[in-house]
């Protein structure tokens, strides 16, 4: 039996593979690492799908319904990308679940002298990406990605399947008072890559001010939960003290402990998981849109309870 001919579209890049139609798809993968060197696990394959669901890995590219020369998408990081980004994985003991850290920790941890240090070091160091300049007057949005803005762990033909509804518009809207940073805890590349995908950098309604990856997060020690990483506002506030401070940022993630150095900043946004069965439903952007024109003229947002979110617009018939 003659081999089929696919192509595989990773980061900019596009791979012609021949393989054979009895190939499973775990094989497949195989084959892509050899080309790209990004390991099967790390390997998101867009576009392959059996009977109309997400093609399993025992799957054989003969029953998938290929077209020769049918472009196949992929997004997936290399490792010793990953390791350049973030640096050896730290030795952080057990992974926390987010619903494990209380308030109590988020108290202790924002004033403590050797978190300041390691703020100052990565103000000092680090260097974001940046795609435009700050603007004056403007408040300051950041945005988590993976489970906030797109579900990561879900299998779809394209990327904008994953993406969370309203998006688009949600960016759109925010732009208007609010300059809009995302701040993943992946590599930079893995950021890049999502955003393209996505179609956030490309979008002529809004702009993205600049990127932030792990390399500008830090390890805090708690004495309930141990060795946490998370996303201190300071690194940005330390950067950009002309333009952002605790009164005019706003922080959106899934994760709690990744506003642990900043509690009064941050707002825990319901995580956008299982896309395919929840993306008709889910309506956490456009209301959170509300939220943030509903505070646009304050002040000072460090005096706002973001848990009390829905409450507020409540309060105020929105």
């Amino acid at each position: 039996m003659s081999s089929i001919c696919l192509k595989v579209k990773w980061s900019g890049s596009i791979y012609e593979i021949d393989a054979d139609p009895g190939t499973t798809v775990s094989d497949f993968k195989n084959i892509i690492k050899d080309k790209t060197g990004v390991l099967p696990e790390r390997q998101k394959l867009l576009n392959l799908k059996h009977k109309g669901k997400p093609a399993s890995d025992d799957a054989k590219l003969e029953d998938l319904n290929l077209k020769p020369k049918m472009t196949i998408m992929m997004m997936g990081t290399r490792e010793e990308n990953l390791e350049e980004v973030l640096g050896p994985p730290p030795d952080v003991g057990d992974v926390i679940d987010d619903f494990d850290i209380g308030d109590e920790a988020e108290v202790e941890l924002k004033d403590r002298e050797e978190h300041l240090a390691k703020i100052q070091r990565r103000v000092k160091d680090y260097e974001v990406k940046k795609l435009n300049d700050p603007r004056p007057g403007k408040k300051l949005l950041v945005l988590d990605v993976d489970y906030t803005l797109f579900d990561h762990r879900s299998n779809a033909e394209r990327a904008e399947e994953l993406m969370r509804p309203y998006l688009h518009d949600f960016l759109a809207e925010a732009y208007k008072n609010y300059d809009i940073v995302i701040w993943s805890a992946t590599s930079m590349r893995w950021i890049e890559v999502k955003m393209r995908e996505l179609g956030v950098t490309t979008n002529a309604n809004y702009k993205i001010a600049f990127f932030m990856d792990h390399g500008a997060m830090i390890t805090v020690h708690t004495p309930a939960y141990g060795v946490v990483d998370t996303k201190p506002l300071g690194v940005i506030w330390g950067k950009y003290s002309d333009f952002y401070s605790s009164k005019n940022t706003i922080m959106f993630d899934d994760l709690r402990r990744n506003f642990l150095m900043n509690p009064q900043s941050g707002l825990k946004i319901r995580p956008f998981k299982n896309a395919h069965l929840n993306r008709g439903s889910d309506i956490e952007l456009r209301q959170l849109s509300k939220y943030l024109n509903a505070i646009t003229k304050l002040d000072d947002f460090s005096k706002l309870d973001h848990k009390k979110w829905e409450r507020y617009l409540q309060k105020r018939g929105i």
